[in-house]
């Protein structure tokens, strides 16, 4: 879990790392209404702050993610 986003309800998704990151963001957004889900392609620069109401998806290019979601 995520010590620096209080979120309600769950924010943090490792049995996504793997699956598709298309499905992965729906799954993030039907479990936790409170966070827009992104998906990103591993590499590509990001803003460095931190919103408890954002998950970045991380996935190759072959649009598996890569990474644990965790809201912030």
């Amino acid at each position: 879990m995520s010590s620096e986003c209080p979120v309600a309800g769950k924010n943090s998704w490792p049995e996504l790392v793997g699956t598709n990151g298309d499905y992965a963001a729906s799954v993030i957004e039907r479990e936790n209404s409170r966070v827009d889900a992104v998906v990103i392609l591993q590499g590509s620069p990001v803003t460095a702050d931190v919103r408890c109401d954002r998950v970045r998806v991380w996935v190759n290019r072959n649009r598996i993610v890569v990474h644990v979601p965790i809201a912030g």
